[in-house]
């Protein structure tokens, strides 16, 4: 399949905010129990993309994913660590595009300058329904390793989940680092 990753716009909400719809109202992995409308949708990416990286997967005219980064928190000194997600069209996933794309956001967030990632990610207690492994999984073999766990904090479709966080370090860790450069000014 012939694609290209490229930064969101604002027509795109309307098809991103499907993809995630589907997330929302058949499964665990957002915690979410109403999916955004358009209009909301559109107020995040706008949000995200004031200082960071909200990249989307398109193929002959058609959205497939996106993968997005926002602070991991507000105070400056958090300013060298950032928080990911990444969603794709369910009939998309395993099929490598998942992979590529947060290697492209990875890429973006290291010329900014950030230097350690962070991905919450729920995970199944059982065999579950609404939450396969995939995630965990997915972050695993992507050089994340599991730093944080948050026992049946969450409560969804009929079942506690448990939530943990997953980190992965992207750069070094000078004594004086040079200020992060907001996506936007990266040229």
């Amino acid at each position: 399949m012939n694609h290209t990753i490229r930064s969101v716009r604002p027509d795109d909400a309307r098809a991103l905010s499907e993809i995630y719809r589907y997330y929302v109202e058949n499964t665990a992995v957002t915690f979410e129990y109403e999916a955004p409308t358009v209009s909301e949708f559109l107020s995040r990416i706008n949000a995200y993309t004031k200082h960071y990286p909200y990249l989307c997967i398109e193929a002959e005219g058609e959205l497939l994913g996106f993968a997005f980064a926002h602070a991991f928190r507000e105070r400056p000194a958090y300013d060298y660590s950032a928080e990911v997600s990444i969603y794709l069209r369910s009939d998309c996933r395993r099929t490598g595009l998942g992979r590529e794309i947060y290697t492209a956001l990875e890429n973006e967030l290291k010329r900014m300058g950030v230097r350690i990632l962070y991905a919450c990610v729920a995970v199944p207690e059982d065999n579950d329904p609404h939450l396969p492994p995939d995630s965990p999984l997915f972050h695993e073999a992507l050089g994340y390793r599991k730093c944080g766990e948050f026992r049946r904090c969450g409560y969804k479709l009929g079942r506690w989940y448990t939530m943990i966080w997953m980190e992965k370090m992207i750069g070094d860790f000078p004594d004086i680092p040079s200020p992060l450069i907001p996506y936007p000014d990266l040229s």
